[in-house]
């Protein structure tokens, strides 16, 4: 079928809107025509170059949508179901037969090869086939191919067109919290970063009750917003040394620190305020792959730290992104707060106001 999508054509190249050809769904996959799709900093690294992914190739992987069609095999979503898409998976390596599908052995191939399992693409504009299948669903499109292991069906009174960063962003901050770090009630956390994903995890821990809750954020109008989400205090790191200024809200050092900046002096300042058995977790993606930082190595066995890597917030999205969905119906989890919809047309200049900071995260609206 003919549909109408944002193409990246080469490295630090813009988004080009694109007629292009859509394959119909395999015996595994569903046809979604896509009703909102955020834009996340890693479809920003692959167009960046800094990630791999086949150019010239469709990007996005918040997608949500109505489902169109499916395949012969296809059971778990039916036509006219409203779905959240996700990551993709193999279903079939040890992780993900541990229902920890975010840790698939074929991840990268899964999700930046540009193909299906079998090599074929879904996409092709002109007659020149794209790279496509991105984290199984290339969203930033009117419509879009996605297996069946990577949908989530959604309630029906759900606003579907602000569902798509259930499935990536606002599913990795909060799962972090939630699943990763298990912070507990009564608990300390803090959190540096505060977009979309850092954000999130703010409202997971409102969620887990932590009774402290630090955000570490430059932009002013954002560190407002997290207070407003329910943050207890936030700090700008221009105002002198990150850890003496944690260290002064919580003196014996936090519970839990979650970095989604991916800069190594913010790092080690949040390993330099955790307490005895803190937790630190990592999710950022640097821009530099041979980024690292420093901790101690007497500081960490001294107060028991445990230093965790963290992908996709460790959820199961087959299961996460329903009891997300469940907790912004009861008005535990408002998520919609964080988002700007503007439409797919657009994406350039939404692209620019997100890495300003103009906006914490834009839902593209076909």
């Amino acid at each position: 079928m003919q549909i109408s999508a944002a193409v990246v054509h080469k490295v630090d190249s813009p988004f080009a809107m694109t007629e292009a050809e859509l394959q119909p769904p395999a015996a595994d996959e569903v046809l979604v025509q896509i009703a909102g799709v955020g834009i996340c900093h890693t479809d920003i690294a692959i167009r960046d170059g800094h990630l791999p992914f086949p150019l010239p190739g469709v990007l996005g992987h918040e997608g949500s949508g109505t489902v169109l069609a499916v395949g012969s095999d296809v059971t778990e979503v039916a036509v006219g179901d409203k779905v959240a898409i996700s990551f993709n998976s193999c279903g079939e390596c040890r992780e993900c037969s541990k229902q920890d599908p975010a840790y698939c052995h074929k991840f990268m191939e899964a999700n930046f090869g540009g193909v299906r399992a079998d090599g074929s693409t879904t996409l092709a504009a002109a007659g020149n086939s794209l790279g496509s299948n991105y984290f199984g669903q290339s969203s930033f499109a009117t419509h879009a191919i996605a297996r069946e292991r990577n949908v989530v069906r959604l309630p029906e009174d759900f606003p579907i067109e602000l569902a798509g960063p259930l499935g990536c962003g606002v599913q990795t901050g909060a799962g972090a919290v939630l699943n990763s770090l298990d912070v507990q009630p009564n608990s300390t956390i803090v959190i540096a970063g505060a977009g979309s994903v850092g954000l999130s995890a703010v409202l997971a821990a409102v969620v887990r009750s932590a009774t402290t809750i630090i955000v570490v954020e430059p932009h002013r109008s954002r560190r407002e917003l997290a207070a407003d989400l329910g943050a207890t205090h936030v700090v700008d790191p221009a105002d002198g040394e990150l850890s003496a200024q944690i260290r002064a809200i919580a003196p014996s050092g936090i519970d839990y620190a979650l970095d989604t900046t991916a800069v190594a002096a913010v790092v080690e300042q949040l390993a330099a305020s955790l307490g005895v058995r803190g937790v630190l977790g990592l999710l950022g993606v640097p821009a530099d792959p041979q980024a690292s930082f420093n901790v101690g190595l007497f500081q960490v066995p001294l107060l028991g730290i445990t230093i965790r890597g963290i992908v996709e917030g460790d959820s199961d999205p087959k299961t996460f992104i329903p009891y997300l969905a469940d907790l912004h119906s009861k008005g535990q989890f408002p998520f919609d707060k964080l988002i700007t919809t503007m439409p797919l047309s657009e994406i350039n200049e939404a692209t620019a106001a997100q890495h300003r900071g103009d906006v914490v995260k834009v839902v593209l609206t076909p």
